[in-house]
């Protein structure tokens, strides 16, 4: 085996482990930076009386409420962004008339959705 054919088979298996674990990555903060793109998007309408409440009963507007989900189910499957039903939702793979955030609100920015995938990937921690 040639030192070419040696040092890419190393590089592959050193680069497998961060790629699956993501250490890489810096820890994404739930109460620093998830919590307030949620506050921005979600809260107005997952809180207290609010449409999204009634609804569904998801309370956006703690750790706990999040983690509970709806009436429905969880919402989040920590560790798992691409079948956690939130991470879905705002990117806009679900039915047009559920998509959030909802009436007629702006999208959420691609940049806080990658957010809010790293923090489900890295197990929706209340950091």
């Amino acid at each position: 085996m040639t030192a070419r054919k040696r040092l890419a088979r190393l590089a592959a298996a050193t680069a497998l482990p961060s790629i699956l674990f993501g250490c890489g990555e810096p820890a994404v903060s739930y109460s620093k930076e998830v919590q307030p793109i949620l506050q921005t998007h979600c809260v107005e309408c997952h809180t207290g009386t609010g449409a999204g409440i009634t609804k569904t009963g998801l309370d956006m507007g703690s750790h706990e409420g999040l983690m509970k989900g709806t009436k429905f189910g969880p919402v989040i499957k920590p560790g798992d962004s691409l079948s956690s039903t939130l991470v879905l939702l705002i990117e806009g793979k679900a039915d047009p008339s559920i998509n959030m955030p909802h009436g007629g609100r702006e999208p959420m920015p691609q940049t806080q959705i990658a957010v809010i995938r790293t923090w489900v990937d890295q197990g929706a921690k209340n950091n």
